[in-house]
């Protein structure tokens, strides 16, 4: 009995040196990855909404015109990983970027752990080389932090990073696909328009007499200019029908007097 006594005492020893007197870290859960909801997520409420919203427009209007995607994010600590192998999996989860292109780039700042790191899709590797990541958040990102001015050194960081990605020669978004389809449809109704237009203007002439049908059928020609040009397209089109009216009947006129 006291062997076996002493055989569970020292197992207990040997366990609680090994394990019992270290902190329980091994099973600290990781930080989730958030959803991305905007292009901005700040989740140490340090930002401000008019500076989130400058800020998101800035990313969204450069995205519009040159394609790539950047996200910044803000989290308290990325502990209890180190802040590279957080933005890896928050990249890897969210997918930035044009899939077919691979041009995303995330902007990931932990607050609490003065920390801070740029990830890149493949293809802005050679536009934000490690280095170049490097010294933006060097230069841009560390010093006005330090003063406490984290709205104003996120901005300098993402001009920076789209002065960098502006010169890449990549392809071009494409056109939503509404316009693409207006604009695939107007040459058949430009001809169509263009063919009947002088019936139309003929038989309104005689029906509705010179002023009436200049005025309608400059109203109809405003309404097709809007839809296939938009406001200036109404009123170039709507001033060109009701004019190609009025002088149909005015040169018909002179004829018929002469």
């Amino acid at each position: 009995m006291g062997a076996a006594l002493r055989l569970w005492r020292d197992a207990w020893l040997l366990w609680a040196l090994g394990f019992g007197c270290w902190p329980p870290t091994w099973a600290q859960a990781v930080l989730p990855v958030p959803a991305l909801t905007a292009r901005v997520i700040d989740q140490t409420g340090t930002l401000d909404a008019a500076q989130r919203q400058a800020l998101e427009d800035r990313l969204a209007a450069f995205e519009a015109r040159s394609g790539p995607q950047i996200v910044v994010l803000m989290v308290p600590t990325t502990a209890p990983e180190d802040i590279a192998a957080y933005a890896f999996r928050v990249a890897d989860t969210w997918k930035i970027g044009r899939r077919d292109v691979g041009d995303g780039l995330l902007l990931l700042v932990a607050k609490n752990d003065r920390r801070a790191r740029i990830e890149v899709a493949r293809a802005l590797e050679g536009a934000v080389p490690d280095l170049a990541a490097r010294q933006v958040i060097d230069r841009e990102l560390v010093p006005a932090f330090r003063a406490g001015d984290y709205a104003g050194g996120l901005g300098r960081a993402v001009d920076a990073l789209i002065a960098r990605l502006s010169g890449e020669g990549l392809p071009a978004p494409a056109r939503p696909a509404a316009a693409a389809d207006r604009s695939a449809g107007l040459p058949d109704w430009v001809l169509v328009a263009g063919a009947l237009l002088p019936v139309v203007i003929t038989v309104a002439r005689w029906v509705l007499g010179v002023g009436l049908a200049s005025l309608l059928l400059g109203a109809a020609g405003a309404v097709a200019g809007w839809w296939a040009f938009g406001w200036w397209g109404a009123v170039l089109t709507g001033l060109g029908l009701a004019m190609a009216t009025l002088l149909g009947v005015a040169g018909l006129l002179q004829v018929v007097l002469s």
